[in-house]
């Protein structure tokens, strides 16, 4: 797989992300395919990291779900983050689908930041919708 796909199921959104994480310096870092790869230092743009948040997000609370870890405390351990910091970024995975469907697909509204997102927001989507300004 060389590019990212997004497959909208009876079930739910699937996000496929093309990349490895690797321990450099103690450190993970995201490496992306060759086919994406250039010479010069990539940061992601905002709406990738916004992407890239997400699905770090659901793939932590797979691991949850699968009992891999115990706690946020235990997986933020592991990963070496701060337990706040992974229980706010673990919120995006009850984000409402459309949501995430926007970010996924660029479409988002402008100014949408992490910092907004992993705030506490609604539970009910469509409070959700109303506060990131997306009714």
């Amino acid at each position: 797989m060389t590019s990212a796909t997004l497959q909208n199921e009876d079930q739910g959104i699937v996000v496929n992300v093309p990349l490895t994480l690797k321990k450099r310096g103690g450190r993970k870092e995201v490496v992306l395919p060759q086919a994406f790869a250039s010479d010069s230092p990539m940061r992601p743009s905002h709406q990738e990291a916004l992407v890239i948040a997400i699905a770090r997000a659901h793939r932590w609370q797979k691991l949850l779900d699968e009992g891999k870890f115990e706690s946020i405390s235990d997986l933020a351990r592991e990963i070496g983050l701060d337990p706040s910091f992974a229980a706010r970024l673990l919120r995006l995975t009850l984000l409402a689908p459309d949501i995430v469907e926007a970010i996924l697909t660029g479409d988002e509204p402008s100014g949408l930041s992490l910092t907004q997102l992993t705030k506490q927001l609604p539970m009910t989507w469509e409070e959700q919708r109303r506060e990131l300004g997306m009714v």
